[in-house]
């Protein structure tokens, strides 16, 4: 099979994905094999890429926004069948017996492991997942449109509780990209209002057409106390504005798995007045259920920039030059 794997981490200007053809997969007990259609291009790829998380597997195939077709099934596998069309998140297994495990967060598990991080992803043609991870997906999307919801919208949403945001309050995004470009769809549906910091001008833009009452860039104030912000650019330096721009009880969630350093906090003009200050940690299956129901119903629309597998590089520079309006996905069938 087809895939763009990373032997090297290395700065993507530098085009480390090199086209590798690789065995065919079998899967094992309570495992399936996925054809891929597309897989998004995500932001922790490029973290994945860049050596700006610690190194796990190597070589490794990323991608964790794969979005395909069952066309073989493991011993004991009961839930799915060949044909079925299916996600694959972030978050591949985990060990099932630990606290976390055992109390609904999963996304904690010391042993989890992870897709196109410890085991091969869906830059490639094919791609293996346990039946118990394996989403599927709502027949109202097309694969193009279903990939980003399988890391950005489930992060978003993950984000959008940990912020405690309720229905009518004002929210605040720190970035607007992939993520958060699907965050505002469903908090404009719980009928907040949606505050939106960045830096480039087209993702103002964006926001402003999917319903921001208020844009500025990256470092301005809005004009209005938040309830609760999402920061989902990994900018540490954005983090002491970005709680001083809460109202009193206010909730930050940082939603990246990587940040740069945040500096200095002043207590009194910071975290004073009961703000809190959370951070977001992959995410649990029923995050991903959750989100693709409420997706659906909604409906989410999200915007795609297909690109080639061989055009992975190219994608993945221009997710880092932030000149993508929305998500960028790579499809198998060209």
């Amino acid at each position: 099979m087809r895939t763009m794997i990373l032997e090297h981490e290395g700065d993507v200007t530098t085009n480390p994905l090199q086209m590798r053809d690789l065995p065919l997969p079998e899967p094992g007990p309570g495992q399936v094999r996925v054809k891929v259609t597309v897989c998004g291009v995500c932001r922790t790829d490029l973290h994945v890429i860049e050596g700006e998380l610690p190194p796990s597997t190597r070589p490794i195939v990323p991608g964790h926004e794969i979005v395909g077709i069952v066309d073989r099934v493991g011993q004991g596998v009961k839930q799915i069948q060949e044909g079925d069309r299916v996600g694959i998140a972030w978050l591949q297994a985990t060990c099932r017996t630990c606290e976390f495990c055992q109390t609904g967060r999963e996304n904690l598990c010391a042993h989890a492991t992870f897709t196109g991080y410890h085991v091969h992803g869906g830059y490639a043609e094919y791609a293996m997942i346990s039946e118990r991870f394996a989403y599927p997906i709502p027949s109202i999307f097309t694969d193009q449109e279903a990939a980003p919801l399988l890391c950005a919208g489930i992060i978003g949403y993950r984000a959008l509780r940990r912020s405690r945001i309720t229905p009518g309050q004002r929210l605040g995004l720190y970035g607007f990209g992939a993520s958060a470009h699907i965050t505002i769809q469903i908090a404009r549906h719980w009928g907040c209002s949606v505050y939106v910091c960045s830096l480039r001008e087209e993702h103002r833009a964006l926001a402003r057409q999917l319903g921001a009452v208020w844009v500025g860039d990256a470092s301005d104030r809005p004009p209005d106390t938040l309830h609760s912000a999402i920061m989902f650019a990994p900018a540490g330096d954005l983090v002491p504005p970005a709680l001083r721009a809460l109202e009193k009880g206010g909730t930050l969630a940082l939603a990246g798995i990587y940040m740069t350093p945040i500096p200095s906090l002043d207590y009194t003009l910071d975290l004073f007045q009961e703000r809190t200050l959370q951070s977001v940690t992959a995410n649990t299956r029923q995050d991903g259920l959750d989100l693709l129901q409420e997706a659906a119903t909604i409906p989410i629309r999200t915007h795609t920039v297909p690109f080639p597998l061989a055009q992975a590089n190219i994608a993945l520079q221009q997710l880092k030059a932030g000149t993508i309006q929305g998500a960028a996905v790579l499809t198998m069938n060209s």
